[in-house]
């Protein structure tokens, strides 16, 4: 609906993190999900890296409504379902979130968010295309080739997605200032020190005393080999979400 954008903005941000910009992901330079590639072709090929660092909330709005929100329709849809859509089609491309939508509701999944759709659902019970919207999606998941590195994060996303979908819904959502963003991270490598690396022994299930060391170093290159991530030593966003430490 018209008045829950920024609300659930807010809580996709929340799955979306923060700065990320390591030399071998393809996707360069992200902030709070958006790509430089993103940002250059709302506001100018000339911007770059400092100026996506320091991307404003009014252009981070812009590029999150016309993108994904206003694209899949969501003023039109029933608080809850129109956060559900978003987070899907941010996550999943808006194709597919409103084909999500229009299988919960037996509307034809065409991707395209149309009346016929919108007018089927106001057919439904609200709580009903929720649930069939997150166990499809999850399924959609668990298909994935790379389901067995990011299927904790993945799963983690869409069970929050449904809890908060549901509480919107009824009219009972959690107000966003008790929401505690759980996917900021850090970048560690040897050398680093502190809580992200202590977080990183642990889930390697290494002796921790926050110092990333040779030892350290060993250790995740094995494990990035053995999950088929690239083997370089330093824990970044995809290491993470194949830990299941951020969605």
């Amino acid at each position: 609906m018209k008045t829950n954008f920024e609300h659930s903005l807010k809580h996709v941000l929340i799955h979306e993190g923060g700065w990320a910009d390591h030399p071998r992901d393809p996707g360069g330079a992200t902030m709070k999900g958006v790509t430089l590639a993103t940002y250059r072709r709302h506001f100018g090929e000339d911007r770059g890296k400092d100026d996506l660092h320091a991307i404003s909330d009014e252009e981070l709005s812009k590029i999150y409504d016309s993108g994904y929100w206003s694209k899949c329709r969501c003023d039109e849809l029933p608080a809850g379902i129109d956060y559900a859509v978003f987070d899907a089609a941010v996550n999943s491309g808006p194709g597919r979130g409103v084909k999500w939508l229009q299988a919960a509701v037996g509307a034809k999944q065409d991707g395209g968010m149309g009346p016929k759709t919108l007018a089927k659902v106001t057919e439904h019970d609200p709580l009903d295309i929720l649930h069939y919207m997150c166990d499809h999606r999850l399924a959609f998941l668990r298909g994935l080739s790379h389901w067995p590195d990011f299927g904790k994060g993945w799963s983690r996303r869409v069970e929050k997605v449904r809890i908060t979908a549901i509480e919107m819904a009824r009219g009972d959502s959690q107000s966003i200032s008790e929401i505690t963003p759980s996917v900021d991270y850090e970048i560690v490598r040897r050398g680093s020190s502190g809580v992200w690396v202590s977080k990183l022994q642990e889930a390697l299930k290494i002796h921790v005393d926050g110092e990333f060391g040779n030892d350290t170093e060993k250790v995740l290159i094995g494990w990035q080999r053995e999950k088929g991530l690239e083997p370089d030593g330093i824990a970044g966003r995809v290491t993470w979400q194949a830990l299941g430490l951020i969605a």
